[in-house]
C-alpha cells in the first residue's frame, strides 16, 4: 500500500468514526447542560465549594464565577510547582524558577499546555496528576461552560439568565470529560501506553538488538490517563518532551488515529447539542458543515504540500519525512498537525518546523483562523457562533436589512462584542510578535536566521495567543521574555474574548425572539454556510497576510 493511499484510508476511518459518535455524543451533552436533576457525587462537591447549582446567573455574575475559578487555579498550580522540591512523589526534581512557573500555569489554566520545559526533567508525578492533569480537566470544562451559556443566550427570551456556572462547569467534568477520559486511557493503555507510578531508570541504548554502549534515564507515569484527557480535553500538554511522538505516549499508528479521533469528537460534537438546545438540529448541521469544509480542505492541502516531490531526498522518502515518525508516516502526521492546529490541542506527533514552508504555514493559519474549525472544547463553538454573527451582519449590510440570527436581531449591542471578540488575539499576535523581532534580546532566542526564524517567532505568539499550546520548535522560550510575554498572551487571549462573549448571550437572552419573515436569512441553507466559511477566510486573509508573507510564505516560495 503507498503512503498516499494509506493517508487517504486514515482520513475516510476517521471521519467514519467522528460521524458515529456525532448524533449520540452530541445529544448526550445537550442532555447534560439541560437537565434540572443533580447526581448525588455532584452534590457532594456543591456542598463543598459553597455553591447553589439551582440559582440562575446574569452574564457578570457567569463571568464573576469563570474568573474567579481561573484564578484560584492559577495560584494553585503556580504555588504547587513553587513548592515541588520538598513534596513527595516528586523525583528529586527542584521546584520551578518564578517566570517559568507563571508561564506554565497560566499555561494550562488557560488550556494552552504552552511547555518551555522537558517534561520529564522537570515535573514529578505531583505536579503532574494533582496539578497539571487536574487543569487538563476543569479547563476544558470552563470552555464548554462558556460556550453553553452562549448556546443559552440564542435559546431563552427576556431572561438575561445564562444558567449557573458551578453547575456546568461540574456536570461537564462529571458527565462528560471523566467517562470519556477514562475509556480513552484504557484503549491506550491497551495499545502500549504506559501508566504507572515509578521512578527513574536508566537504560541502555541499543540498535538492532545490538547494545550501544551509552545509557539513559527514564521515569514512568500516568501517561495514559492523561494523555487521554490532554486529547480529548483539547489540551495538547504532553507527560514527555516529545508529546504525541514519544512512544510511551503514543505506542502505534491506530493509538495516532485515536488520539486524533479524541481531539475531534467533542468539539464536532458540540455542533449537534447546540442544534438540539436552539430547537433547529439544521441549524447545528450548518455550523458542522463551515467547521468540516475547513478542515478538510486543510488537511488535503497539508497532505498535497508534504507528499509533493522535489528533489531526491523527498523521491527517495515518498514525500517530505523530515521531522515525522516513521510510525506514522506522512499522511497520520498532516492528519494530526492540521487537527492539532484547528483546535486548541497543541500536541504534536511531528516537528511542525521541519515541514516544509507552505507545510508550517498551513499550520499557523489553523491557529489564525481563530481555533474555529472545529476549534477547542466549547472555544471553537462559542468562536464559530461569533462567526456566523459577524457574517449575518456583513449580508444584513449588503441587503440593507436588519441581521438577524436564530430569531435575535443583531443590533449595535450585539456586533460591538462579537467584532471585539474577533480582533482580540490578532492584535496580541502581531503586537508581541514585532515587539520581540525589535528589540535586541528576544531575536537571540530563536535557531534559525530569515523567514524560518521569524516564522518561530511568529508562530510562538499565534499559539499562546490562540490557546493552542503547540511549538514550532527552534525557539528557545524558556527566557523570562518570552515566559513572561506568553503568559500575558495566552491570559489575554483566553479571557478577554469570554467576556465579550459573555456579554453578547446576556444580550442574546434578552431579546425577545422575532419571527422569520420572507426577508430572513436562512441560516440553515448551504449558502450560508458558503458565507460563514469565505468570511471566516478572507476577514483570516486580511489580517495576517503581511506576516505569513515575511514568514512561511517567503520560506514556501523561496
Amino acid at each position: 500500500m503507498g503512503p498516499v493511499l494509506a493517508g487517504v484510508l486514515q482520513l475516510l476511518a476517521l471521519t467514519a468514526a467522528l460521524a458515529l459518535a456525532y448524533i449520540p455524543l452530541g445529544n448526550h451533552m445537550a442532555r447534560v447542560y439541560s437537565s434540572d436533576r443533580h447526581w448525588r457525587v455532584e452534590k457532594w462537591i456543591y456542598k463543598g465549594i459553597g455553591a447553589d447549582p439551582d440559582t440562575e446567573m446574569r452574564w457578570p455574575a457567569y463571568l464573576r464565577g469563570v474568573l474567579a475559578f481561573s484564578l484560584i487555579g492559577v495560584l494553585f498550580l503556580y504555588a504547587l510547582q513553587r513548592l515541588q522540591g520538598v513534596l513527595p512523589g516528586s523525583l528529586g526534581f527542584a521546584s520551578i524558577d518564578p517566570d517559568q512557573a507563571f508561564n506554565t500555569a497560566v499555561s494550562f489554566v488557560t488550556n494552552t499546555n504552552w511547555q518551555s520545559y522537558y517534561g520529564e526533567q522537570a515535573m514529578g508525578h505531583v505536579v503532574q496528576t494533582a496539578g497539571l492533569a487536574v487543569q487538563n480537566f476543569v479547563s476544558a470544562a470552563v470552555g464548554m461552560a462558556v460556550a453553553v451559556a452562549l448556546v443559552r443566550g440564542f435559546a431563552r427570551s427576556r431572561s438575561g439568565e445564562l444558567g449557573n456556572f458551578w453547575a456546568d462547569l461540574v456536570r461537564g467534568v462529571v458527565r462528560v470529560l471523566v467517562p470519556l477520559a477514562t475509556i480513552g486511557a484504557v484503549v491506550l493503555v491497551a495499545c502500549g501506553a504506559i501508566q504507572n507510578f515509578s521512578g527513574i531508570h536508566e537504560v541502555g541504548q541499543f540498535l538492532n538488538e545490538h547494545s550501544m554502549g551509552g545509557t539513559q534515564e527514564w521515569n514512568g507515569g500516568a501517561v495514559a490517563s492523561q494523555e487521554a484527557i490532554k486529547e480529548l480535553g483539547t489540551n495538547g500538554g504532553g507527560y514527555f518532551n516529545a508529546n504525541s511522538a514519544h512512544p510511551f505516549e503514543n505506542p502505534t499508528p491506530f493509538s495516532n488515529l485515536f488520539e486524533i479521533f479524541l481531539i475531534l469528537v467533542i468539539p464536532f460534537s458540540l455542533t449537534r447539542a447546540f442544534g438540539v438546545m436552539v430547537g433547529s438540529v439544521r441549524q447545528g448541521y450548518a455550523i458542522l458543515t463551515a467547521m468540516g469544509t475547513i478542515w478538510l480542505g486543510f488537511v488535503s492541502l497539508m497532505m498535497w504540500t508534504e507528499f509533493s516531490h522535489h528533489g531526491p531526498a523527498f523521491e527517495l522518502a515518498n514525500g517530505a519525512m523530515e521531522g515525522k515518525e516513521v510510525r506514522f508516516g506522512i499522511g497520520g502526521s498532516s492528519i494530526f498537525a492540521v487537527s492539532t492546529t484547528l483546535t486548541s490541542t497543541g500536541a504534536v506527533d511531528s516537528f511542525h518546523s521541519s515541514f516544509t514552508g507552505l507545510g508550517g504555514g498551513i499550520t499557523m493559519l489553523g491557529m489564525m483562523l481563530g481555533e474555529i474549525a472545529p476549534g477547542g472544547v466549547g472555544s471553537g463553538l462559542y468562536g464559530m457562533l461569533i462567526m456566523a454573527i459577524i457574517a449575518v451582519f456583513v449580508a444584513g449590510l449588503m441587503v440593507g436589512r436588519t441581521p438577524e440570527y436564530l430569531g435575535k436581531k443583531i443590533g449595535i449591542r450585539e456586533i460591538k462584542p462579537a467584532a471585539c471578540c474577533i480582533l482580540v488575539t490578532p492584535a496580541l499576535v502581531l503586537v508581541f510578535t514585532a515587539l520581540a523581532m525589535a528589540l535586541p534580546t528576544p531575536a537571540n532566542s530563536m535557531t534559525n536566521s530569515g523567514a524560518h526564524g521569524f516564522s518561530e517567532i511568529l508562530y510562538a505568539y499565534t499559539s499562546a495567543a490562540n490557546n493552542n499550546g503547540s511549538a514550532f520548535a527552534g525557539l528557545d522560550a524558556d527566557t523570562q521574555w518570552f515566559n513572561t510575554t506568553l503568559g500575558i498572551a495566552m491570559l489575554l487571549g483566553r479571557f478577554v474574548p469570554m467576556v465579550f462573549v459573555l456579554a453578547l448571550a446576556g444580550s442574546l437572552a434578552g431579546q425577545r425572539p422575532v419571527p422569520a419573515t420572507a426577508g430572513t436569512l436562512r441560516t440553515e441553507k448551504p449558502l450560508f454556510t458558503g458565507l460563514l466559511v469565505g468570511a471566516i477566510l478572507i476577514i483570516t486573509g486580511l489580517t495576517y497576510f503581511p506576516a505569513l508573507a515575511l514568514g512561511p510564505l517567503a520560506e514556501g516560495l523561496a
